[in-house]
C-alpha cells in the first residue's frame, strides 16, 4: 500500500488532458472477447483494472500487444483456450462481472467461487446478473460454487430489473447483442460509459436501440465483427481536477471535457459557490471562486445534493462535492440514494477539522469553513474518497499524510504526475 504525502496550501494552476474512462474500458475489453477479430483501442488508461483484465486475456491464451505510453492496446482473442480457466476471474476488481456473458459465449460453462459478493462501498449482489443471463437462456446453479451454463447460445427476452444497474446493463447488451431474437431491458441504466459499451458494440455490427434511455432494445445478430475504437474522456477525471482548482484557488482548465455531460455537474459546483466555464471541449474554473453554499428559494430547507444512477448527479463525484463543502461558507446536506457505505470515511475527514453530521448511512450535512488543521489521515479502499481527503489536504497549509491512497491507482493513471504539473507538493510514498 502506498501513502500520498502532501504539502498543501498551494493554488492548483494549469491544463489537464484527462484520461480515457475507467468504467467505459472495462466493459469495452471484456466485450471483446465476443469477436474473433482483431480489436485496437485508443486512449486506453493506464490503471491497475485494466492490467488485471489484460493478464487473464493472456492467461487464457490471447494475444494482447499494449502500448502504455502511446495509449494503444491491440488485441486478438482468436487464439483464447477455454481449457485454461480453472474458475478463478481476476481479483480485487468487482467488474469481474463484466465477463459473465462473454465468457459464457465462449465457454458454454463456467464455475466460479462465490467470494464476490460487495466491496467497500456496501453490499453489491450479483442477482440482477444472473436474473438477467437466466432470462436469456443461461441455466444457473447455487450448489455450493457458482456454475454457470449456456447450451448454445443466448436467446432474445424481456427483462424489467428491481433498480437500474450499470454492469447489469452491460452484462445484458453484451448478452443480447449475439442472442437469437430481439431483447428488452426496461429500467437500464445510461450512464455515459454505458453509453459508450453500446456504441462500441453497434460499431462492431450490434442492434441496440435506446443509447442514454432507460429502455434499451436489442436485436441479436450472429456475429461481431472487430475494428478500431477509442475510449471517451472520464468526466469523473474532469470534475476531480476542476474541484482541486476551486478548492486550492488555482485556475484549472481541462481539455475533452464532454461537455454535453455537464449540465447537473456544473450546477452541483454552482451550488457550492464554483462557476465552471465551458468553451468548446474545455472545461475551466477561474481562480479564487467565492466558495459560499447557495441557498434554497425554500429557505427553511438546507440546500442539498442527491446522486442516483444517471442521469441524476454521478454518486462516484459525491466525495469531491464533500471535499469543496468543507472549504465553503454554509451548511449543505448530500444524499447518496446508491451506497449504504458511501460515508464511511466522515470520520477521516473530521481528522482535518471537517464538521460532519452523520445522519443515517445515506445522509451528511456538511457544516463549511471550520478552522482546518494539516494531518494524517487513512483512506478507504474507495477511488474518489481518498480522491475527497487529497482535496482537503491540499488546501491546508502544512504536511498531510493520505495512508493506503493507492486505490486512486484504479482510475487515475497519472495522478500524482498531473498534479505537479499543476504545481502540487505531492508524491507517494510505499
Amino acid at each position: 500500500m502506498a501513502d500520498l504525502i502532501v504539502n498543501g496550501g498551494k493554488p492548483l494552476s494549469g491544463t489537464i488532458t484527462p484520461s480515457g474512462n475507467k468504467n467505459s474500458i472495462l466493459p469495452i475489453l471484456c466485450a471483446t472477447l465476443l469477436t474473433d477479430e482483431p480489436v485496437a483501442l485508443l486512449n486506453v488508461p493506464d490503471i491497475t483494472d485494466v492490467g488485471k483484465l489484460v493478464t487473464f486475456f493472456q492467461e487464457q491464451g490471447s494475444r494482447i500487444a499494449w502500448d502504455k505510453a502511446a495509449g494503444s492496446m491491440a488485441i486478438d482473442h482468436s487464439t483464447f483456450d477455454p481449457g485454461r480457466l480453472k474458475g478463478e476471474l481476476p481479483s480485487g476488481m468487482r467488474s469481474s462481472v463484466l465477463l459473465f456473458a462473454p465468457l459464457l459465449q465462449r465457454m458454454k460453462k463456467i464455475t466460479l467461487p462465490t467470494n464476490a459478493k460487495g466491496c467497500s462501498l456496501g453490499i453489491r449482489e450479483l442477482d440482477p446478473h444472473l436474473e438477467i443471463l437466466e432470462k436469456l437462456g443461461a441455466t444457473i446453479s447455487r450448489r455450493g460454487d457458482l456454475t454457470l451454463r449456456l447450451a448454445k447460445k443466448f436467446r432474445g427476452a424481456r427483462h424489467w430489473p428491481d433498480y437500474m444497474s450499470v454492469t447489469a446493463t452491460e452484462n445484458f447488451v453484451m448478452a443480447a447483442a449475439i442472442a437469437d431474437g430481439e431483447s428488452t431491458l426496461l429500467n437500464a441504466a445510461s450512464e455515459p460509459h454505458v453509453q459508450d459499451l453500446c456504441a462500441v458494440l453497434i460499431a462492431m455490427g450490434a442492434k441496440i436501440d435506446g443509447l442514454g434511455t432507460s429502455k434499451l432494445c436489442v436485436t441479436g445478430v450472429e456475429r461481431l465483427r472487430g475494428g478500431t475504437f477509442t475510449i471517451n474522456t472520464d468526466y469523473h477525471e474532469v470534475v476531480t481536477f476542476l474541484a482541486l482548482g476551486a478548492i486550492t484557488g488555482g485556475e484549472v482548465r481541462v481539455k475533452n471535457s464532454l461537455p454535453h455531460h455537464f449540465d447537473l455537474m456544473t450546477r452541483a459546483f454552482a451550488r457550492l459557490g464554483v462557476k465552471i466555464e465551458h468553451k468548446g471541449d474545455t472545461a475551466i474554473v477561474r481562480r479564487n471562486q467565492s466558495l459560499e453554499i447557495t441557498a434554497p428559494f425554500t429557505t427553511n430547507l438546507l440546500p442539498k445534493i442527491e446522486a442516483a444512477p444517471w442521469p441524476y448527479f454521478p454518486v462516484d463525484l459525491l466525495p469531491c462535492m464533500i471535499a469543496l463543502s468543507v472549504r465553503a461558507k454554509g451548511a449543505i446536506q448530500f444524499w447518496n440514494k446508491v451506497y449504504e457505505g458511501g460515508f464511511t470515511w466522515m470520520p477521516e475527514l473530521s481528522k482535518f477539522g471537517a464538521h460532519v453530521v452523520v445522519s443515517d448511512p445515506h445522509r451528511i450535512i456538511v457544516f463549511g469553513d471550520r478552522p482546518l488543521r494539516p494531518t494524517t489521515v487513512d483512506a478507504p479502499y474507495i477511488i474518489r474518497a481518498a480522491v475527497g481527503l487529497y482535496m482537503v489536504a491540499a488546501s491546508i497549509p502544512g504536511r498531510s499524510i493520505v495512508k493506503n491512497a493507492d486505490t486512486i491507482k484504479r482510475a487515475h493513471p497519472k495522478f500524482v504526475e498531473n498534479l505537479r504539473t499543476l504545481g502540487a507538493e505531492v508524491e507517494w510514498k510505499g
